[in-house]
């Protein structure tokens, strides 16, 4: 089995991600980049995988400052789109009233990244030719978006990977029913998990396999870890929570999870240490406040660390 924190030798294949990009702000004022499919392929730049994303910006201010973080991160901009009548997306995160619950989000209602176009993403990622393309569920919310990010995947013979992030929007089950049934993989934390089983009717994993033919579940667990299942409900890996020195922030931690997981898979790892290495950086990122720490050198040291390969030369200082 190869060896997490061993450097990755052979060059990794392509990944594509599609979604949102958008700002996050906090109640004191502080902006930083986010979405989920954002901060995943992020992520994956900054370890080295070839990485094309497929999103969609304004013209104003928050587009300048995201298009700033792909370069500062090495992701490529062919696949970012721009749109001349709607914002670059904002969300605000805000405390929950449950403070076990960590965070809200008020999400604003109509953003550029619900106009993706599938004209002009289509010829990208079939030029791409990824071995992996992963998509979030936010995306899909409005018409526009949720027939580009459709047509992509039904273009793309990889492996179809969603994040699922179960945000208040109107319509939600049914939105993540025709997300499910886009997937061939589905990584979920344990609460996801629940609204699921509850929403369909399936009390069990085989169940909502056999509902949307998905071949895998990734969960997460909080403190309690994490699990991956076969479609059988096999559990086949999992592991314990990595010990926090101090908790910051946990906005982030989930797709950093997921990015992890893709990159060791785009290097050829066997699952279990995709996994780990995806477990050690979500415990990473609950340490400071954003998806990804400011401080570059901070970022090429967890790729020493979680051996995706030597300090990437694209990252910019």
């Amino acid at each position: 089995m190869s060896d997490p924190a061993a450097p990755a030798r052979n060059p990794p294949a392509s990944v594509a991600v599609l979604g949102e990009a958008l700002v996050d702000a906090y109640p004191d004022g502080t902006q930083v980049p986010g979405g989920a499919p954002f901060n995943v392929a992020r992520w994956l730049s900054a370890f080295g995988v070839p990485t094309l994303f497929i999103t969609r910006l304004g013209r104003d201010e928050a587009a300048v400052a995201l298009r700033a973080e792909m370069a500062r991160l090495g992701l490529p901009l062919q696949g970012v789109q721009t749109d001349a009548s709607q914002p670059t997306g904002l969300v605000q995160v805000l405390p929950a009233a449950d403070p076990q619950q960590g965070h809200r989000f008020e999400i604003a209602a109509e953003s550029a990244w619900d106009h993706i176009d599938a004209e002009a993403a289509l010829p990208l990622l079939q030029g791409h030719a990824p071995r992996l393309v992963c998509f979030g569920s936010l995306a899909l919310r409005h018409a526009p978006s949720r027939a580009a990010i459709a047509h992509c995947l039904a273009a793309t013979g990889a492996l179809r990977v969603l994040d699922l992030n179960l945000r208040d929007v109107p319509g939600l089950p049914a939105l993540a029913e025709e997300a499910l049934h886009l997937a061939d993989w589905v990584k979920v934390n344990d609460e996801e998990l629940e609204r699921l089983h509850h929403w369909y009717g399936a009390a069990t994993l085989p169940a909502l396999s056999q509902r949307f033919g998905v071949q895998r579940w990734v969960v997460t667990r909080g403190a309690q870890g994490w699990f991956t299942a076969d479609a059988a409900g096999r559990v086949d890996a999992q592991g314990p929570a990595e010990t926090l020195q101090h908790l910051q922030d946990t906005v982030g931690a989930g797709d950093a999870f997921t990015a992890a997981v893709l990159a060791g898979q785009a290097h050829g790892w066997p699952l279990l240490p995709s996994l780990q290495a995806a477990n050690r950086l979500a415990a990473a990122v609950c340490t400071w406040r954003g998806a990804l720490p400011p401080d570059l050198a901070r970022v090429q040291a967890l790729r020493q660390t979680l051996g995706f390969g030597p300090t990437a030369p694209a990252l910019s200082t």
